[in-house]
């Protein structure tokens, strides 16, 4: 129904495959760091609040009337800063639909699922966990130790709270999507999906389906066999020389 994601091109169209009918919130934290790259340094607190007055303290009700504020809101951060940082404002405009889809859901989700912040904090644990070790000994090792610090991170994980006007609501929101969301396709379902494809390379001439060499002194897919070779062979085996 919902996918958090920054605007790395490969992983968005996994999610768009895998997810069709779900909608996409670009994560606004990955984003302003995108809008700062491109203001002077002595101007960057001022740009980052104002762009953070766009999507906080929104106190419409969720849906279209708070998508349509923080629109507004945008606009008005457009007037102020596209003569002096224009690439900024384009930065954020170009993707403002993208943007604000968090502020569809409940507004007591809003602060959860507006970023991947979650995400990237389990992230780096498990990267501070697995750089002391240098080279695991295998997946398994592997796969345990971060099923560990995954567990752990776990317990200081919030859940969002379900209330029944926001239950209503994910409802509502469910219904008018376009497509009914799509199973995720595992790596088993796409390779049974895949029709065998005939080898490029044919076996060579002249062996069978084992692969095994036909050893007789006559043409066998159009590879001959020489006779002689059979004979001096047989010749060998007997203690004969050949005339």
């Amino acid at each position: 129904m919902l996918v958090i994601s920054d605007g790395a091109p490969g992983l968005v169209s996994a999610a768009e495959h895998s997810f069709p009918g779900a909608l996409r919130q670009r994560c606004l934290v990955h984003r302003v760091r995108n809008v700062l790259a491109k203001v002077p340094v002595h101007a960057q607190a001022e740009v980052k609040a104002a762009y953070w007055q766009i999507f906080d303290n929104i106190e419409l009700p969720a849906g279209q009337d708070a998508v349509e504020e923080a629109t507004r809101r945008a606009v008005a951060f457009t007037a102020r800063y596209e003569r002096t940082y224009p690439a900024a404002v384009a930065c954020l405009t170009s993707t403002l639909p993208e943007l604000t889809v968090h502020l569809r859901f409940p507004a007591e989700h809003w602060q959860r699922i507006r970023h991947t912040n979650l995400l990237e904090r389990t992230f780096g644990e498990t990267r501070r966990r697995t750089k002391v070790i240098g080279r695991l000994p295998g997946e398994r090792s592997c796969l345990r130790l971060v099923w560990a610090v995954l567990d752990r991170a776990s317990k200081g994980w919030r859940g969002l709270t379900y209330t029944p006007a926001a239950t209503r609501l994910l409802q509502d929101l469910r219904r008018d999507l376009p497509t009914p969301p799509a199973e995720p396709i595992t790596s088993a379902a796409y390779h049974a999906r895949q029709e065998p494809r005939p080898s490029a390379f044919p076996p060579p001439a002249g062996r069978d389906p084992q692969g095994s060499r036909r050893r007789s002194g006559t043409k066998d897919a159009g590879c001959p066999v020489p006779a002689v070779r059979t004979a001096s062979r047989a010749a060998q085996a007997c203690d004969i020389t050949p005339a």
